[in-house]
């Protein structure tokens, strides 16, 4: 493989391994935010205890996803410094907000959230995390705007002598119509995570320890299974929102989605498609019209096709494919739509398991140790689809990806360092599951009687 392959390669490495961590961390925030409101407004011991449980897992998946967002923008000047150049003066305002105003609220405080639990006052030290909460979804609303503007470039004009994008509204960036209908569909992702991530857990301490954990942990396991089955809803409706905007936004994208070759109307939605070595269609299950239904909200609706698209774009930018590569598309948009409702029905089945006070039975462990990794894996195949499908666009209808790529960096460079980094990320994957299984089999934190006294307690993790 020549250095843009393996440059691609260890971007998208770098950039899904590390947005494992995003969606957890915007969640829970929120999740243990609600969990310490619930303990201010009722003084049940419960409460506290499972805001200090979940607030530790947080601080654990918080530091790993520091870790791996700084590893990530260097790769911007090592492999993509083209593109760099191109979008520096587009990026530089979105990012330098997100970290010295977004990422210092959060750090700071945080900071405040584990050492204040005997120094604040109760009303204040609550709103700490509620201000880390807000701060990760400012964060999330920042960096998405910038994707955004890879997706559908706003505000701006190129300098052509210069080569490069030049800003001229940022308003228009940070109220770009793709961040706009992206926000809610990711941070509704992001609850579905932390709720499968909660549900999880505490399906595990409830079957594992019953007596124990019986009353905190059986709150929780409702609490993430309402989280994740809400979240869920949301993804839908924003999901159509957003798809929609696409069908109009980015045809190609749609069309490669579904391996639709031609323009249609009542487009039918193909459920499972193979093909042979050739490309050709040798299978399909689908569903009538429901493709026109997803783009234009009429069974009758005109759906643009791949040839017609890519005749468009040649004529408009020149001899090239303009079109993605179909079964990475196709298939990572499936996925996502699988993982995310296998997650919801999960939920559904948990609330009915728990209902009236009945515990899960050990059967139930199997489900619920695997139910964390598919809000997980749906983000990821989202991710993948999103940029997958602007290919080979790296910012859309302005500058290509193969014209992106730093025009030093040799493939043996690129090669050492994706191999590198590889080898880091598997080592941090290590960590991360050590230090999660450590804290999740370990006893509940201690509740009033800890956070009361006269003695210096923050969290454990803080030590």
């Amino acid at each position: 493989m020549d250095a843009l392959d393996l440059a691609r390669w260890q971007f998208g490495i770098t950039t899904v391994y590390h947005f494992l961590f995003v969606p957890l961390t915007i969640s829970l925030a929120f999740i243990v935010a609600g969990f310490q409101t619930a303990w201010f407004r009722t003084g049940n011991e419960k409460y506290l205890k499972l805001t200090r449980f979940f607030g530790e897992l947080f601080l654990i998946n918080f530091a790993m996803g520091v870790v791996t967002g700084i590893v990530q923008e260097f790769q911007f000047g090592m492999n993509w410094s083209d593109y760099s150049r191109f979008v520096g003066d587009i990026f530089g305002a979105p990012l330098a907000i997100e970290g010295l105003l977004a990422f210092f609220l959060e750090s700071t405080f945080l900071g405040l959230w584990i050492f204040g639990w005997d120094k604040l006052p109760r009303r204040v030290h609550l709103a700490c995390i509620w201000i880390v909460a807000l701060a990760t979804a400012l964060s999330a609303y920042i960096i998405l705007a910038a994707n955004a503007w890879m997706q559908q470039p706003v505000g701006y004009v190129v300098n052509t002598a210069a080569g490069r994008a030049e800003l001229k509204d940022f308003l228009a960036v940070l109220t770009n119509p793709t961040v706009l209908l992206a926000f809610p569909h990711v941070i509704a992702g992001a609850f579905m995570t932390g709720g499968a991530f909660v549900l999880g857990i505490a399906v595990w301490r409830l079957v594992r320890r019953p007596g124990e954990d019986g009353a905190p942990f059986r709150t929780a396991a409702k609490v993430g299974a309402t989280v994740l089955l809400v979240g869920g809803l949301f993804v839908i409706v924003s999901g159509d929102q957003l798809g929609q905007h696409i069908a109009t936004d980015q045809p190609m994208k749609l069309a490669a989605a579904e391996d639709l070759q031609t323009t249609q109307k009542s487009a039918p939605f193909s459920v499972f498609t193979l093909w042979d070595l050739n490309g050709k269609e040798v299978f399909s299950i689908q569903i009538p019209d429901m493709l026109s239904i997803l783009a234009t909200h009429d069974p009758n609706g005109q759906v643009q096709g791949i040839n017609d698209l890519q005749a468009q774009e040649q004529a408009q930018y020149g001899p090239g494919d303009y079109s993605p590569i179909v079964p990475v598309t196709f298939w990572s948009f499936r996925f996502m739509i699988g993982a995310g409702g296998l997650a919801a029905l999960a939920a559904l089945w948990f609330l009915w398991k728990l209902r009236k006070g009945r515990v899960p039975n050990k059967g139930a462990i199997l489900v619920g140790g695997a139910l964390p990794f598919l809000p997980l894996a749906a983000n990821s195949f989202a991710w993948i689809f999103t940029e997958m499908g602007r290919q080979p666009w790296i910012v859309y209808g302005q500058q290509l990806t193969a014209s992106a790529v730093s025009p030093s960096v040799s493939s043996l460079e690129v090669a050492i360092t994706l191999v590198g980094f590889t080898l880091l990320y598997g080592g941090l994957a290590v960590v991360e599951i050590g230090l999660l299984a450590k804290r999740i089999g370990a006893a509940l934190p201690a509740g009033e009687a800890a956070s009361t006294d006269s003695a210096d307690h923050p969290m454990p993790f803080a030590y």
